[in-house]
């Protein structure tokens, strides 16, 4: 799908709440319409695997995926895979503060521990989900113990969540989600891709929540597109549903934000196309979104209802 820079600066300055208002209804009418159908199968599949590449919304979409399967009575639980990492070793470590460790590889997810814990999640018996902590690259503990009762759904989300070298669970007691930005903007001759659209995503979060310029989120962008075209866009094939997280009115309100800094990259040529379509959009105040905004897994202050 594309969309065009006039249509949505027409959308925000007629009346941005209410823009706001009908992109999130659009975004919602796909879980909606998905979440009913995981209710129909629960009891043949009861572990739910959501996958996407960075800044795809993943959090935010599994969140509300369960909430709205809570409401049909299908109390659904949130387990993401980053607990299943596997430590560091010292000399590993080292390795990736010089950039020399590939940190995407599926090889970094203790798999046999994984399927183990799915499988028995799948039979209703107890488990120990792991924690990691991230500050010091290794696994610490047990996070908390787990038991499915019947009825009840798991979503385990990851982004390699469809990796069949990682989840070797039978496919027929899973149900698979693949989450991204499908749509494409034009501007001119321009065609913005969906892989900048997450791009800026990283950037806003970035700046937000670790701290770090446009720059250096720059610098870590080769190596993580890289991981996602090696590891995550070969099995998006192997869902059951796809959902398009792109939000209309979203650039607008990270045009004032980055577009200064924008410019100042001028030396990064894979940034032109991005920089003229932020500068062609209307900028819109982020209290004009609303609190169960997508948006909001970036820029903060989110909740999650609809």
């Amino acid at each position: 799908m594309n969309i065009e820079v006039i249509r949505i600066n027409a959308g925000v300055i007629q009346n941005p709440a209410e823009y706001v208002k009908k992109t999130n209804r659009e975004y919602f009418f796909q879980l909606r319409q998905i979440a009913g159908k995981i209710a129909g199968n629960k009891d043949k599949q009861p572990v739910v695997l959501l996958s996407g590449p960075s800044g795809s919304g993943k959090t935010t979409t599994a969140m509300i995926l369960a909430e709205m399967l809570g409401e049909t009575g299908c109390l659904t639980h949130v387990l993401s895979m980053d607990n299943y990492f596997k430590s560091l070793s010292d000399e590993e470590r080292n390795l990736s503060s010089l950039g020399l460790l590939d940190l995407e590889s599926p090889s970094r997810i203790d798999n046999e521990l994984l399927n183990s814990q799915i499988e028995a999640i799948e039979r209703c018996e107890e488990i120990n989900v792991p924690k990691y902590n991230f500050s010091v690259s290794k696994r610490d503990g047990v996070k908390f113990r787990f038991r499915r009762k019947e009825g009840e759904l798991v979503i385990f989300e990851g982004i390699h969540a469809l990796n069949p070298d990682v989840i070797k669970v039978d496919d027929s007691s899973l149900c698979k989600i693949y989450v991204s930005v499908r749509t494409r903007i034009t501007c001119g001759n321009i065609i913005l891709h969906p892989s900048k659209i997450r791009l800026m995503r990283r950037m806003i979060r970035d700046c937000n929540f670790r701290k770090r310029s446009l720059r250096e989120t720059m610098n870590m962008f080769h190596s993580v597109e890289a991981g996602e075209n090696k590891y995550i866009m070969p099995y998006k094939y192997r869902s059951d549903y796809d959902i398009d997280t792109f939000m209309a009115y979203e650039l607008n309100v990270y045009r004032d934000t980055l577009l200064e800094q924008l410019r100042g990259m001028s030396d990064v040529p894979e940034l032109a196309d991005i920089t003229e379509v932020m500068e062609n959009l209307v900028p819109m105040e982020k209290s004009a979104v609303s609190p169960d905004s997508l948006i909001c897994e970036f820029t903060g202050g989110g909740v999650f209802r609809y």
